[in-house]
């Protein structure tokens, strides 16, 4: 398993979104987190659907993710959020670096 991941997820509102991304980095669960307006088309509950989104892209450790995913889906209001967790596989060794420092808070291991 990669020691690094960008875990994505969505959300309907920007003010959420800066709220959640805020959050995720104050609570060291992520070293950064990108927020970029969206447009997504699927099917839900049986109806195609289309809806403006804001994506968050959160930098982090392969280690953190369950306890990520638990602190999104205790504060995202989506029945079920999108939550992905893609693993870098090689990146600038000084950024990884930073990432690794900035998501060590207290009681978190590197």
């Amino acid at each position: 398993m990669s020691e690094f991941c960008v875990v994505t997820t969505t959300t309907d509102n920007p003010d959420h979104a800066r709220a959640l991304a805020g959050q995720i980095v104050e609570h060291r669960l992520g070293a950064c987190v990108q927020i970029q307006p969206i447009e997504s088309h699927y099917v839900w509950q049986g109806r195609q659907e289309q809806a403006s989104e804001w994506q968050l892209s959160i930098k982090t450790r392969s280690a953190l993710y369950d306890t990520l995913e638990r602190f999104i889906r205790a504060r995202h209001h989506y029945e079920t959020p999108q939550l992905l967790c893609t693993p870098v596989l090689a990146g600038q060794a000084d950024y990884l670096a930073w990432i690794r420092q900035e998501t060590q808070g207290p009681g978190q291991q590197a």
